[in-house]
């Protein structure tokens, strides 16, 4: 929850190659104050059946930037969704060139002011990704 000195994240995933949400994604949260700042790791947590991560970390005082790392490629390689995969056209790795997944991992990077609330939702597919800010 964000106060009048922090800010606050959310984020949710939804797999549109399936039409559903992306459950057991990986996410980690790290957070700075300032552009020239390093990296402070917070934790993470991962998606639920929902596709929702209730509980990330709350971000300290003074941060300006917030990073989201959702570890994808195990999602993609998950015995569930091998299934789906199965049914689309175009397999995770069709045409990549590697042993895997074309996106092993999505990082993004994001400015915040305090006392707002930051819902990053991810739009995830084996071969593209788009984010926004919801609401």
């Amino acid at each position: 929850m964000s106060t009048d000195t922090t800010a606050s994240v959310s984020t949710h995933i939804l797999d549109t190659s399936i039409g559903r949400p992306a459950e057991g994604v990986a996410i980690t949260l790290a957070a700075r104050a300032g552009s020239d700042a390093e990296w402070a790791a917070l934790g993470g947590s991962a998606t639920d059946a929902d596709g929702r991560c209730k509980d990330l970390p709350a971000l300290p005082e003074g941060t300006t930037h917030v990073r989201l790392d959702f570890r994808t490629e195990s999602y993609f390689l998950s015995k569930q969704n091998k299934q789906a995969e199965a049914q689309q056209d175009a397999p995770a790795n069709r045409d990549s060139g590697a042993a895997g997944v074309f996106f092993p991992e999505v990082a993004i990077t994001f400015a915040v002011v305090p006392g707002e609330h930051y819902h990053v939702p991810l739009l995830l597919n084996p071969f593209g990704y788009s984010v926004y800010r919801g609401s």
